[in-house]
């Protein structure tokens, strides 16, 4: 087996956008509309000719279409197809495409023509890696797309590929450091980011269709991924860093991990394992049932076929970078190649942020209303650092958004909005803390849900935080009106307890009965002993 490197990863694929950049931060606490995460950019006319992008991934085990749409930094899947056709299955022994595979894919690229043809403004970019590229009839294939399709096919090297791969981690991790660990079916790749640039890439042969072909069984096949291994760790370095794993072979493994563990969420996404998970998920891979296993954690067969051999992998990977924790990504080379078109202005915006914005402009009722809620409820939590200003910022963006449910289930709608959402940039315990905060926009309490067995990703202070937060904005949202002029102030005395409340404006005019209930909840949430309110500057006595 081979492992190749290289440092200078210049594109192959014809795509419009500039080269991978360092995502260069706005410091914390610059004016601007919103502070560090400055204007919308959605709507500006480089970010609207990325919001619908169609994309195609050929692999080794699988072609997925995927079309992107919404906002352009974080985009929603508007349509996401896979199909296994196996290409490289038996690529090690007879050189060439797997004939049943190749008829499949066929079959699939021409429907995935038909498909973009209906629902996208520009043609599908297809990118194809490890099988088409090293067998011998890769180009016959590529030819026959072309011929039947109209459609080309873009063949990128190991080292291309790993840099998408990176490209796509730096999709949902603005300024991600760590190693990423992309694995397909014929191959795997490695790079390095460092505060959001990619560093060194290099390639290898252990894709599970290829490991499968090895001879001497397991024990052989464990030999020739510890060699392998061994010299990429030697030209990669990087142990002890964060792990990002990229690639449906990681998933199922993920979400085998997370059935042993009885982990309360789903989402693949920003999933973390630390490498104790990792070695005793492989225990309890081989101490089970496959099939069992597969029903349990809704693994395809032919993913589930693939598994043991990735395991392998995994666990080498593990034992030589000793990573000091490890992130799977739901994020690759499909969504490196949206990110190779975006200008660096919108690389280096926060996900998150933008997803919510482009949310509240599609669904609010009073777009623009989010900022000014964000500006009143904010001097509650004094000077939050970045990691929760976004948080506020996104929670006060979303507080309206899901106002067309019944109001029966509106508090359950937006807590699975948070959770489960394509949503960029949040880890698990952050979206349970945005999905309460905004639980609490619409209900006062959290107990006896369905969620129950979720809150436990936070710990009580920052549930108490998260309802605070949402109670808040509960009372802001009874002042929602005009986005041109402030509605009031918030400011909170923790050592005296004292929440002072002043309302002008607008907002002095819509304080009614129900505005004063649900300011005397957010007392209560704050434990407060004494809540000072002045209306147009007057102290109004309760």
């Amino acid at each position: 087996m081979s492992a190749e490197t290289q440092t200078d990863s210049r594109p192959i694929v014809a795509v419009t956008g500039e080269k991978s950049a360092p995502v260069q931060h706005i410091p914390h606490g610059e004016t601007d509309d919103w502070g560090p995460f400055g204007h919308p950019l959605f709507d500006s006319p480089d970010a609207r000719a990325l919001e619908r992008v169609g994309v195609v991934d050929v692999g080794s085990n699988s072609v997925r279409l995927v079309i992107f749409d919404g906002a352009a930094r974080s985009p929603a899947y508007f349509y996401n197809e896979k199909i296994m056709c196996g290409l490289g299955a038996g690529l090690s022994e007879t050189g060439k495409l797997n004939p049943e595979g190749r008829v499949r894919a066929l079959a699939a690229l021409k429907r995935f023509k038909v498909l973009a043809d209906g629902l996208l403004p520009e043609p599908l970019t297809i990118v194809a890696t490890a099988a088409v590229r090293d067998a011998t009839d890769g180009q016959d294939f590529c030819d026959e797309v072309l011929r039947e399709t109209g459609q080309k096919v873009n063949v990128i090297d190991g080292h291309e590929e790993a840099r998408l791969s990176a490209q796509g981690v730096l999709l949902g991790w603005p300024g991600a450091q760590g190693l990423i660990c992309d694995i397909g079916g014929s191959s795997m790749e490695l790079a390095e980011l460092r505060d959001g640039t990619i560093g060194r890439c290099v390639t290898s042969d252990l894709g599970p269709l290829k490991l499968r072909d090895i001879k001497g069984g397991r024990r052989g096949r464990k030999k020739a991924i510890a060699d392998t291994v061994e010299t990429l760790c030697a030209q990669m370095g990087n142990k002890g860093e964060r792990l990002f794993l990229v690639g449906g072979s990681w998933r199922a493994i993920a979400r085998i991990d997370m059935h042993r563990r009885g982990y309360p969420m789903h989402v693949m996404h920003e999933y973390r394992m630390t490498s104790s998970d990792v070695r005793a998920t492989v225990k309890y891979i081989e101490t089970n049932n496959l099939d069992k296993l597969r029903s349990d954690c809704g693994v395809s067969s032919g993913r589930m076929a693939l598994v043991p051999y990735a395991m392998d992998v995994l666990a080498r990977v593990v034992k030589e970078f000793q990573p000091r924790d490890i992130a799977i990504s739901s994020y690759g080379i499909r969504e490196g190649l949206l990110y190779e078109q975006m200008p660096d202005r919108l690389r280096e915006r926060d996900p998150l942020v933008e997803a919510s914005r482009f949310a509240e402009a599609k669904d609010a009722r009073v777009p623009g209303f989010g900022k000014v809620l964000y500006d009143f409820v904010k001097p509650l939590f004094g000077k939050p650092p970045l990691a929760k200003s976004r948080l506020i910022k996104a929670a006060c963006l979303l507080h309206d958004v899901n106002w067309r449910a019944h109001p029966d289930y509106r508090a359950d709608l937006c807590f699975d909005t948070a959770t489960r959402a394509n949503l960029g940039g949040l880890k698990h315990s952050e979206r349970v803390y945005l999905g309460l905060a905004l639980m609490h926009r619409y209900r006062n309490k959290r107990k006896g849900t369905r969620y129950q067995d979720v809150y436990d990703l936070l710990s009580e202070p920052q549930q108490q935080e998260a309802e605070i937060l949402g109670k808040a904005m509960r009372f802001g949202a009874m002042l929602m009106g005009s986005t041109e002029k402030g509605i009031g102030a918030l400011q909170w005395q923790p050592r005296k307890r004292v929440l002072h409340v002043e309302l002008t404006g607008p907002g002095a005019i819509l304080y009614s009965e129900v505005a004063a209930a649900r300011l005397k909840s957010l007392a209560g949430a704050l434990e407060a002993a004494e809540v000072r309110l002045k209306i147009d500057g007057k102290l109004v006595k309760d």
